[in-house]
């Protein structure tokens, strides 16, 4: 079987003109993977270099294969279709360790064609580390790394205007762009590199802030003999993901024709603040599947594609969003919906077997984060509980036993809720506290709610309305009204 290369499937070459912070599946199947699109339908004509910014030799490096790697792409299409595309990636030129290659790493700035950064360093790359030093070769952290190559290219090319770069993490925090620009900025001034590298830095450079979307399950082991075989050619970076994809970037419009995204269309949004587009994601994506999770579960469904198929708790799911959570943001209805209906169609996708209980880690602080803000937001607007978002919380507080059908389960959270849950439920066993009692305890926890939610008026009477339910005739009756 052919060994995948460039001398052995020749084609497209591009020059240079992105610099990639991370070698990992979550870039290679998202940015690599739109640049390889553009650069087939558009005069995009640019190349990744990937720059490798931790000290590991593990994976190996990607220009074994001269860069060369194929992307699977599958799920269920805008039509509801199962569909699988295998796409052979040419955008990608090399890959350089900032560790072994430190000389070549600083050449990238003279390249004077290098016109962005993207970088996924993971969330605690996009931080502060207090040793790093101008001389380090290389500084530890990202930031620091990427203060020392601009600097580089400042003093290249003597402060030229049109050598700025638009950079565009995707590392998982708020407003990336920020909080990695005030970094660069931290350590030019501690380093003492001049008023000038600063000004340039803030006018010649833009720092995009984004929000990224889209399940990317890697390297496809239990596959890999028969897709190889199917391909015929060996590939150690086989990278496969869902269909679905989202990239808002918060920068100027003059991105959409620098990227070419005015010539071929992907589902790339150029905004001016991505806040509504996170809210959005946190809602209904995340939303959906922390209320999802502990009534499916305790209805005695195990993953999210087997919920998705049982009539009733995808209507309870699909109810939830379109009628308690859409109403609440601040968003155009038909993003929202259409947004909606995507990400019931990633939840059914045929090809990720996501287990609830994997997504089940941390309950407590999912719905604080989730879907409280849209429970009490539908409260205001109406003067009423969204009847499905409270039923969430009841069932929440009931998957804190730790058992299903007589078999006990792990329940992953905070240590101080495990122990608290379980001594409510030991009480409430032994008829020490009531339902209500067990109920006012856990929604009176202000340091965690960040309020007293038993002074929000209704809510202790309808969880304990819901629980009781839950635990008198079981899940999958208790639920049926709403569904």
């Amino acid at each position: 079987m052919n060994t995948l290369n460039r001398r052995n499937f020749p084609g497209a070459d591009y020059p240079e003109r992105i610099i990639q912070f991370g070698e990992g599946n979550f870039l290679r199947a998202f940015i690599d993977w739109q640049i390889d699109l553009l650069n087939e339908h558009t005069d995009l004509n640019a190349g990744v270099v990937v720059v490798r910014p931790i000290e590991s030799d593990f994976p190996p490096s990607l220009s074994t294969q001269d860069g060369l790697y194929t992307t699977i792409i599958r799920g269920l299409n805008e039509q509801g279709e199962a569909v699988s595309d295998a796409r052979l990636i040419r955008s990608v030129n090399r890959e350089i360790s900032v560790y072994t290659q430190y000389d070549e790493f600083l050449k990238l700035a003279h390249n004077a064609d290098i016109r962005f950064v993207f970088s996924n360093t993971t969330e605690a790359g996009i931080s502060y580390h207090a040793g790093d030093k101008f001389d380090d070769d290389p500084a530890v952290s990202y930031p620091a790394k990427l203060t020392r190559l601009l600097f580089e290219r400042f003093r290249h090319f003597a402060g030229a205007q049109d050598k700025g770069w638009i950079i565009i993490p995707c590392e998982l925090i708020d407003y990336n762009g920020d909080a990695l620009r005030e970094l660069v900025l931290r350590y030019a001034n501690e380093w003492a590199l001049g008023a000038e590298f600063i000004q340039w830095l803030e006018t010649a450079n833009s720092f995009c802030s984004t929000l990224v979307d889209r399940i990317v399950t890697g390297y496809p082991r239990d596959e890999v003999a028969k897709l190889e075989a199917e391909l015929g050619y060996q590939d150690a970076f086989l990278d496969t993901a869902e269909h679905f994809y989202l990239f808002v970037i918060q920068g100027p419009k003059s991105l959409a024709a620098e990227l070419r995204l005015d010539k071929y269309p992907l589902n790339v949004l150029i905004v001016d603040d991505i806040k509504p587009y996170k809210e959005r994601k946190v809602a209904i994506l995340n939303g959906a599947h922390t209320a999802l999770v502990p009534v499916a579960f305790q209805a005695g469904i195990d993953t999210v594609g087997e919920a998705m198929s049982d009539t009733e708790i995808c209507a309870f799911v699909e109810k939830a969003i379109y009628e308690e959570i859409i109403p609440v943001l601040d968003l155009p209805r038909d993003e929202l919906e259409s947004f909606a209906s995507a990400v019931t169609g990633r939840f059914r996708n045929p090809y990720i077997k996501h287990q609830l209980l994997s997504i089940a880690l941390n309950g407590m602080t999912k719905y604080r984060t989730r879907i409280l803000p849209q429970l009490l937001a539908g409260q205001k607007a109406s003067g009423e509980l969204p009847a499905r978002l409270t039923f969430a919380l009841a069932a929440l507080i009931a998957f804190y036993r730790g058992e299903r059908d007589g078999k006990s389960y792990p329940v992953q959270d905070d240590a101080h809720w495990i122990e608290r849950y379980q001594q409510l439920w030991s009480q409430h066993g032994d008829r020490q506290i009531s339902t209500r009692e067990l109920v006012s305890a856990v929604l009176s926890v202000s340091d965690h709610w960040e309020q007293d939610l038993s002074k929000v008026p209704g809510l202790v009477e309808q969880v304990t309305r819901d629980l009781d339910a839950i635990l008198l005739r079981g899940m999958r009756e208790a639920v049926k009204p709403l569904c």
